[in-house]
């Protein structure tokens, strides 16, 4: 049942204050509340009905609001019989939040409408129930216990002819039934589906791609805390939660198909949360030894606890292992949101990803939490060495791969008011060495952190030269510095198109070699001596002497 048909049915006596292109939702329920926060008794597509009891000041409305939205319920019907005329700040909370809003006239009692909708419900039902209930029934018995999500997928396929795909926020597929998905298609699907959930958009959502439609349903966990389904803003969740993408148009799906799917997204929640108590273990050993490290305990003492971690992050490995620290911080604008436990999902979600991480990734990822930060401990098998040679680990990760992948989908989940920000240590090969590479890591992070950018990282390497400083040079000192140097080729290159900036960055790319410049930029090398001989003249600068070379470099880099 749709709610237009409630609101088209005259004995209800409802009328529409807000909400008008959301009247295609379907009713799969009802229910009658006065609580502040009612999410514990919502699963979903109700109608729900208040007297308006909790509202005891116009703060109160946009709070209320939120929960129901978040748990997806089809609309809210407010009576006016204790308060007259529904309050502005209640319709205006509705219609910020997408949710349709109706007015209950006093004369109507909410038994009736009540008594209504399950009628029509209970109807519409009835023809498919047994096979529905069947098709549950099945899901259960073949769930996550019995082979994970594919086994749920499996039968999708099977019984409704569904290709469906499990994915992770950052578009890392973990389970699929058929062919996987291109990367660049799993990469699309996550990054629609996180900017749907930020609008606010209700699922499930849907996206073509190649010609193919997809429709997108969130998987909620239960027993993730600050990202679980009760959290109040969709911020402490957003970066966490898979979603399940099934090759279809559900938009005119009947009820029970899509009921159907809400009972499948359960069955997978309920993996996803075995899978992060698997986590446990590996998250306290990251505690233990971050707590031995950032208290100043001796190196002998970590060390035993790296001994005793060690197997438990890579089984069977013959060899102590060198390690990497990668510090990550999720940063919102506003709002009272636990950073860290967002940031520990989300960098573990990074790490896992086999492209990085290797075949196994699964034993290698030990992530903390310390305030608003996410620490992660990663150990790279030490690999062998030439007899008097000493050789560094070749398996160590690269800020700049980190990211490359996940850039998309993390952006559109970051949306405008967040920031992911990340750093990466050298690898080292004993206890001694952590606590450097912590302090080694939560600097290239503020370096990471100094970029423009909503997902910006760096590396160790980017602590020994010039990229160090640049980012913590004063805003008003970086412009008058490159607008003394750099304004007035801009200003030539804007009356006479001589392209003299161009020019500047070839030249000093090129080391100063006149031969290899003018090759690059396709010129003779007497213009190109000409071009130069321009920029020495508009800058009283020369480009022979290294101190002018180096200015220019730097400009250019804070430009």
């Amino acid at each position: 049942m749709r709610l237009r048909a409630l609101l088209e049915t005259e004995a209800l006596g409802l009328r529409l204050l807000g909400g008008e292109e959301e009247l295609d939702r379907t009713v799969r329920g009802v229910m009658t509340t006065d609580l502040r926060d009612p999410s514990r008794y919502l699963s979903g597509g109700e109608l729900v009905l208040t007297g308006l009891a909790w509202r005891r000041n116009s703060a109160d409305s946009e709070p209320f609001v939120r929960i129901l939205a978040s748990a997806g319920v089809a609309g809210l019907a407010a009576g006016e019989a204790e308060l007259g005329d529904i309050p502005d700040d209640l319709v205006t909370a509705c219609l910020r939040n997408r949710l349709p809003l109706f007015a209950v006239n006093e004369d109507v009692a909410f038994a009736t409408i009540t008594e209504y909708v399950v009628r029509q419900v209970s109807g519409e039902r009835a023809g498919d129930l047994a096979a529905v209930v069947d098709r549950h029934r099945r899901l259960m018995t073949s769930g996550p216990a019995g082979g994970g999500p594919d086994v749920v997928l499996d039968l999708l396929t099977t019984d409704l002819d569904l290709r469906a795909w499990v994915l992770s926020p950052t578009g890392r597929q973990i389970a699929g039934a058929g062919e996987p998905l291109a990367p660049g298609v799993c990469a699309a699907l996550a990054s629609e589906h996180l900017a749907a959930v930020r609008t606010g958009r209700r699922g499930p959502h849907r996206i073509s791609i190649q010609g193919i439609t997809y429709s997108l349903f969130p998987i909620r966990g239960h027993g993730r805390g600050a990202a679980g389904p009760a959290a109040r803003d969709v911020r402490e969740s957003v970066l966490s939660d898979w979603l399940l993408a099934v090759e279809a148009d559900a938009g005119d799906w009947p009820a029970e198909r899509l009921d159907l799917l809400q009972g499948v997204t359960q069955l997978i929640a309920v993996e996803r949360d075995r899978r992060d108590a698997a986590r446990t273990v590996r998250r306290r050993l990251a505690q233990e030894v971050l707590e031995l490290v950032q208290t100043g305990a001796p190196p002998a003492e970590i060390a035993a606890r790296l001994r005793v971690a060690a197997p438990v992050l890579l089984p069977g490995l013959g060899t102590a292992p060198h390690w990497q620290v990668v510090v990550a911080r999720v940063d919102w604008d506003g709002g009272d949101i636990a950073g860290g436990p967002v940031a520990q999902s989300l960098l573990e979600e990074i790490l896992v990803d086999p492209s990085i991480s290797g075949p196994e990734p699964s034993d290698r990822i030990a992530v903390a939490h310390a305030g608003d930060e996410a620490i992660a401990l990663v150990p790279l098998p030490a690999p062998a060495a030439e007899p008097g040679e000493e050789k560094g680990p070749d398996t160590a990760l690269h800020a700049e791969t980190l990211l490359a992948s996940v850039r998309d989908p993390l952006a559109a989940g970051l949306a405008d008011d967040g920031r992911l920000t990340l750093g990466v240590s050298a690898a080292v090969s004993s206890a001694e060495g952590l606590r450097g590479a912590l302090e080694e890591a939560r600097h290239a992070r503020r370096v990471a952190a100094a970029r423009p950018g909503r997902v910006c990282a760096a590396g160790h390497h980017e602590l020994a030269s010039h990229v160090l400083l640049l980012p913590f040079v004063p805003d008003d000192v970086r412009r008058a510095f490159t607008a003394r140097l750099l304004d007035p080729l801009r200003d030539y290159d804007r009356r006479h198109r001589a392209e003299l900036i161009p020019t500047l960055e070839a030249f000093l790319d090129c080391d100063g070699s006149w031969t290899r410049c003018a090759t690059r930029l396709h010129l003779h090398v007497n213009t190109l001596r000409y071009r130069v001989g321009r920029i020495e003249q508009l800058t009283a600068r020369d480009l022979s002497r290294l101190e002018d070379k180096l200015d220019f470099f730097l400009a250019l880099r804070m430009s």
